[in-house]
């Protein structure tokens, strides 16, 4: 493991609702990513193939049984991908192929067995060689949300070795359930990445208090989406008919140090590659006032108990 380590998030839009289509965006961004020295990349929340940003917008999305919802959902469903498929493969040799451990949120479907007509808002992290080192779930669909996918579990809470440090990852408001967060801060990471839609004021404290909280380096990456993307079966409201092309999703992204201070502020309303260059020692270093998981916590006053299994809903 090195000490300095580069990493980047990739601010950009994918093809909404267009699995091939983003995957060859993937290919530009992993590549690009590589050429700039990027060890450990990230890109945002369900970017394959696009978060549900039309949820908190359009008015017939909620409307029992109906067919323009249905048609959205088909595309959605469309989109998602298949962890045991070809697409998936190629996420895993665009790893490989740029030695680069990538971090991805993508909406997954499962072909066959328990769960097959649901859709799940998860997280794989891939090593440089292209090997799956973790598949996490969303443990629970925020509001609107879930409209649209399933409940997750508690197999991805943990974090995973890799050549840049130990590595974990939450989703979205997992960053506001504590017994997430002390999941993920017992299992010893060194860099946490919070995926989020997009990192507005609170998510930004979110994302810093878990910095500061946990003694690790946080990357929060927020997604680009523009109002013209949406389903066109959905009814858009007024004021993004008369602009459809504003960003309902505009990034946010930013990079926390251990100590909860900003090392790279955030960045909106531009689609970019940022990157920045830390030393992993800095993490142990907080870790002298504060240990969540040692000398500051009790754990001969409260039980904390993960059920790490695997459940198919």
């Amino acid at each position: 493991m090195a000490n300095i380590v580069k990493v980047g998030i990739g601010q950009f839009s994918s093809v909404h609702l267009n699995l091939s289509e983003s995957l060859q965006k993937l290919e530009s961004i992993v590549a690009d990513a590589a050429q700039e020295g990027v060890k450990l990349l990230v890109v945002g929340e369900t970017w394959l193939s696009g978060y549900p940003s039309w949820l908190d917008h359009c008015s017939n999305v909620s409307q029992w049984d109906g067919k323009e919802m249905k048609a959205a959902y088909l595309q959605f469903y469309d989109s998602s991908v298949d962890l045991k498929g070809k697409d998936f493969d190629r996420v895993c040799k665009m790893a490989k192929s740029n030695r680069v451990t990538l971090c991805i949120g993508l909406n997954e479907k499962v072909k066959s067995g328990p769960g097959n007509g649901t859709i799940y808002n998860s997280l794989v992290v891939i090593d440089q060689h292209g090997k799956l080192l973790n598949h996490h779930r969303k443990l629970m669909p925020t509001y609107t949300e879930k409209m649209l996918y399933g409940l997750g579990d508690g197999n991805g809470l943990k974090a995973v070795d890799t050549e840049v440090g130990r590595v974990g990852a939450s989703i979205c408001w997992e960053h506001w359930m504590p017994l997430t967060r002390q999941a993920l801060h017992d299992s010893g990471e060194h860099i946490h990445i919070a995926l989020w839609p997009k990192v507005h004021d609170m998510h930004q404290v979110a994302s810093r208090q878990y910095a500061f909280e946990g003694r690790c380096f946080v990357l929060a990456a927020g997604q680009m989406l523009k109002a013209s993307d949406f389903p066109k079966s959905l009814e858009q409201p007024n004021y993004l008919k008369s602009d459809p092309d504003q960003w309902t999703l505009n990034g946010g992204s930013c990079i926390i140090a251990p100590n909860g201070k900003y090392l790279v502020e955030p960045i909106f309303d531009k689609e970019e590659l940022i990157t920045c260059e830390f030393d992993l020692d800095e993490t142990i270093k907080e870790r002298m006032t504060l240990d969540t998981s040692g000398h500051y916590q009790r754990r001969d006053v409260f039980e904390f108990k993960v059920d790490h299994s695997r459940v198919d809903n």
